[in-house]
């Protein structure tokens, strides 16, 4: 069993194609398609296998779709443990527009879960989690999944002290904060959506995190900032994380790459503050690959290292 055990209750296969310009109401003739897994908890486990780590990614999936994700995570080499559905798992179409860069994103909503599939998602989760070090929940729920979910994921994770790692939003995420989780991780959007208004200024982001700290929300709060880093928050401290300037490719799995690097930072045993440091580099390393390709081992051990360096003046 692999100490880092991931979820992703609507995973996907992620088509990236390259069109010269999206125009309207015509045909578009795209090349350089490529097929890769995808969906939060995934998305994580592919990054962390390609950070030199292993870990174990649940999922359910069905249909020829579901049979192909399976493909392809094979061809990767990550472990999984797949649920058995009656629908197709969905697709996920990104284009790049090469006369512009610009980069468009559409995502299908997913098949609807029977409540006796989620149900035995949780089953199947509770038993490979008794192990585990490290727990990721990542991504939206599909149809027929109750917003609930994670809340009773989270609920039951704090019952056995499992340390759970949650990366969601919306509803779903407002109602696992009620069950203290060990970590979330939204960006600015999700931490506004979650306070009830915009938080523009640093001091506004600073004060709404420490605020869910110290009502435990969650015991760490990481918020994402694009390009200017991450805010790390815990009951001992704030810290900001700024982020290396690197050439920016793809901004698709970044915050997958980030949560990968953090959680296989805490299972090598480093420290809080260089989990998070790490995982900072793993999101800057994944917006210099195209498409959906994630991080590269290299650039985020040599991102770390120099993040690591200006830290103590080196």
């Amino acid at each position: 069993m692999k100490s880092i055990v991931t979820l992703t209750m609507n995973p996907c296969i992620d088509i990236n194609a390259t069109v010269d310009r999206v125009v309207a109401e015509r045909k578009l003739r795209c090349d350089s398609s490529r097929y890769e897994p995808g969906g939060g908890g995934v998305n994580v486990s592919r990054a962390v296998k390609k950070l030199g780590g292993e870990s174990l990614a649940l999922l359910p999936a069905g249909g020829a779709h579901g049979q192909l994700l399976q493909d392809l995570l094979d061809r990767e080499g990550v472990n999984r443990e797949v649920v058995s559905i009656q629908g197709w798992t969905r697709e996920s179409f990104i284009a790049f527009e090469s006369e512009t860069g610009q980069q468009y994103r559409f995502s299908l909503p997913g098949p609807r879960l029977l409540d006796e599939e989620w149900n035995q998602c949780l089953d199947r989760f509770h038993g490979l989690c008794k192990a585990a070090g490290l727990i990721v929940a990542s991504g939206g729920l599909p149809p027929g999944v109750p917003e609930d979910f994670y809340a009773l994921l989270a609920r039951s994770c704090r019952e056995k002290r499992f340390r759970l790692v949650l990366d969601t939003s919306g509803a779903p995420l407002r109602k696992a904060l009620d069950t203290y989780p060990f970590l979330i991780k939204p960006n600015l959007r999700e931490l506004s959506d979650m306070a009830g208004k915009e938080l523009e200024s640093d001091t506004e982001i600073q004060a709404f995190s420490r605020k869910l700290v110290e009502e435990e929300k969650s015991e760490v709060v990481v918020v994402s900032l694009g390009a200017a880093g991450a805010l790390l928050t815990w009951k001992d401290g704030q810290l900001t994380l700024r982020a290396p300037t690197v050439p920016i490719k793809s901004k698709v799995g970044a915050g997958d790459s980030m949560v990968a690097g953090l959680v296989l930072a805490l299972d090598r045993g480093m420290t809080l503050e260089d989990a998070a440091r790490f995982g900072v580099a793993g999101g800057a390393a994944a917006v210099m690959t195209p498409g959906t390709e994630l991080c590269r081992r290299e650039d985020a051990e040599r991102l770390f290292a120099s993040m690591s360096a200006e830290r103590s003046g080196g």
